[in-house]
């Protein structure tokens, strides 16, 4: 169990309830898609849907970009504000718009928003705590965030969804009460007293190639969870259990969403606590990467003739191996000095959210068209599959450990 210190951490509830907020928006349109889009009167509500998922991933990405670096010139607590600040005003526009222009631009907006902040949550909670407990400090703020996702399927079943944008805008508005009893780090301010390094500089990643190698890997890990979340339980409902015959009730995607997260969610819980009591990052990423391999096999190929109860389950269980989230992103902290620690914090979860771009590309050449299809769904998803988790473990083994690693350092120029 953790200690009284880190539970009664400010910053850890601030962070942890940001993420909450910014998981439950991130998530929201997938859940609303359908009926708001055709709310809207939007015609083909699925290619519109992906064409919107694209750009809010490509918000993500620029936002990444942005908050890294600001995290470390102007301090973590001032990203925090920001993004906590944009992504409630996007979520509240989302309750007003009126076309599917509107929409994409909201979610763009919001995409920028949302990217500040899980990466300048974790770097702030990896500097303030001590090194034996920043597993578990950092898994807790990705264990209560990911319930963020629960809630909006919740929260979608109950009113329309437009209120349920104008919830997540209110929730996010009240954060920032409690952001402002949190203080920057001290190895923050130290660094910002500094004038020998450079700080919140993305170019600074790819002066040497150790330094990008160690950056490049920190994304690869990352890769297996959009794969599993954008592509397989995204497309359950329409592609994969229609093609392993799911009898019973048809799997919805909004249902097979939050079972994925509700996994995720305890997943996260369960490695901060694996890490701390095996004192290693890399052999409980190595873990969770192997169940989810196992869980993706059989859900490509052995899921045949399954109730749709039974398969909840499984994809529950695929969330649950992908709990090594909050590890992916506090190992990407710990690689990095202080000078660059938000930058990379912030934009390696992000990059790795945007990967879901070129991931929906590649499975759409990969299946083709009803008219000229190649290859069959489970085999398109088996060689993503194999491209995500090769990639992940090829990255973990060239890995530096970083359990109880002393984060005072700086990268030098």
């Amino acid at each position: 169990m953790p200690s009284q210190s880190v539970w009664r951490s400010a910053a850890v509830w601030v962070a942890a309830l940001g993420y909450f907020v910014d998981i439950y928006d991130l998530l929201l349109f997938s859940i609303v898609r359908v009926p708001s889009l055709d709310d809207l009167g939007v015609a083909n509500s699925f290619e519109s849907g992906l064409l919107i998922i694209n750009v809010q991933m490509f918000g993500l990405m620029l936002g990444g970009i942005l908050w890294g670096v600001l995290g470390d010139r102007l301090g973590r607590t001032r990203v925090l504000f920001m993004s906590i600040l944009i992504y409630s005003a996007g979520n509240l526009a989302n309750g007003f718009v009126q076309n599917e222009l509107q929409y994409a631009i909201v979610r763009f907006l919001a995409g920028i928003g949302l990217a500040g902040e899980l990466g300048a949550g974790i770097t702030l909670v990896s500097e303030l705590l001590p090194a034996a407990k920043r597993g578990i400090g950092t898994s807790l703020v990705a264990g209560i965030g990911l319930l963020g996702a629960v809630a909006a399927f919740f929260v979608a079943q109950a009113v329309e969804w437009r209120t349920a944008y104008f919830i997540g805008g209110g929730m996010g508005l009240s954060l920032l009460l409690l952001r402002l009893k949190v203080l920057d780090s001290g190895l923050f301010h130290q660094t910002a007293a500094r004038t020998d390094v450079v700080r919140g500089s993305l170019l600074q990643l790819f002066r040497t190639r150790e330094r990008s190698m160690r950056y490049l890997r920190s994304v690869l890990i990352g890769l297996p969870t959009w794969f599993m979340i954008g592509i397989l339980v995204q497309r359950a409902s329409t592609v994969f259990a229609p093609a392993a015959g799911i009898t019973g009730e048809p799997v919805k995607t909004n249902w097979a969403v939050a079972a994925f997260y509700l996994g995720l969610t305890f997943g996260d819980l369960a490695s901060g606590v694996g890490s701390q009591l095996l004192r290693s990052r890399r052999k409980v990423v190595a873990g969770f990467l192997a169940f989810s391999l196992a869980c993706v096999v059989l859900y490509l190929f052995g899921a045949d003739g399954w109730t749709s109860a039974a398969y909840y389950r499984l994809i529950f269980l695929m969330g649950l191996g992908m709990g090594y989230w909050a590890l992916f992103v506090t190992i990407a902290a710990e690689q990095f000095g202080t000078n660059l620690r938000a930058t990379v914090a912030t934009t390696v979860p992000n990059f790795a959210r945007g990967s879901l771009v070129l991931l929906t590309f590649g499975f759409t050449q990969l299946t083709g068209t009803k008219e000229l299809p190649f290859l069959a769904p489970s085999l398109a998803g088996a060689v993503l599959g194999v491209i995500c988790f090769g990639a992940a473990f090829y990255a973990l083994w060239g890995m530096e450990e970083t359990f109880g690693k002393d984060l005072d350092y700086q990268e030098q120029k």
